[in-house]
């Protein structure tokens, strides 16, 4: 059987913790970005919103290739990290995290949105961007009104490209939701350690002074944090594969 070719929308956001969570959340980008070369996966920046001191308050891409979403849908959920920051003066551990959301992309004609249930509206761009950013409203925001779920995107210099990612991350949400409800439903009737249907609050802890990650689903550990945040994270998904189907 050969490998399916699909899409996925992965969507990180800086959580508690201010600029410890936004560097966090670009951590997060890091690692999925290098695990995706790795396998050798296409990439491209849907939206980002960087912080006003480093890192990402959010970032949207797509991931495109082989199997994508049997692998990187264990990483949905809340993540937390423990580690000291550069600024802490008196050791001490801070505890930030970020929330990632995997998003299938819809094919064809799975998702149907009528134009009057859109509203579309237009801003300016923000962060860095060089001598584009600000001097035009070419990012745009989306809110499905009948949902209320809403999304975005800057990353263009055109406002009918990020029209149309924002579009594309929209309809992806309203697939997620539609799936999320069926899940629920199947989680009803049997039991599983690790599925897409609700997650626990905090999935997974990065805790730097013990060089140690836990996967709280499974309850299992790793060594050597820099290691799995420059992309291995092939023992990770496998563990976790081993367990929803045990």
């Amino acid at each position: 059987m050969k490998d399916k070719k699909e899409s996925v929308i992965v969507e990180i956001r800086a959580g508690t913790g201010g600029k410890e969570a936004a560097l966090f959340a670009e951590n997060l980008f890091r690692m999925y970005k290098k695990y995706a070369d790795s396998k050798n996966w296409k990439s491209r920046i849907l939206d980002s919103h960087p912080s006003d001191l480093e890192g990402f308050k959010k970032i949207v891409f797509e991931l495109s290739g082989k199997d994508i979403f049997s692998q990187m849908k264990y990483e949905g959920g809340v993540h937390r990290i423990q580690r000291i920051p550069e600024t802490e003066k008196r050791g001490r551990i801070h505890t930030s995290t970020a929330t990632v959301a995997i998003l299938p992309k819809p094919e064809g004609a799975k998702i149907k949105i009528r134009p009057q249930d859109l509203r579309i509206e237009t801003f300016r761009a923000s962060g860095p961007g060089g001598q584009y950013v600000n001097r035009r409203e070419s990012a745009v925001r989306i809110t499905h009104l009948p949902s209320e779920i809403t999304a975005s995107s800057q990353i263009a210099r055109i406002q009918g490209e990020n029209k149309k990612i924002a579009l594309e991350i929209l309809e992806a949400k309203l697939l997620e939701k539609k799936e999320k409800a069926i899940g629920k439903q199947i989680q009803e009737k049997r039991k599983v350690q690790v599925s897409k249907a609700e997650r626990p609050e905090k999935i997974r802890t990065y805790n730097f002074p013990q060089n140690r990650i836990t996967d709280h689903r499974i309850k299992k550990s790793w060594y050597n944090i820099e290691r799995i945040l420059n992309g291995k994270l092939e023992l990770i998904i496998k563990a976790l594969k081993k367990a929803e189907l045990s």
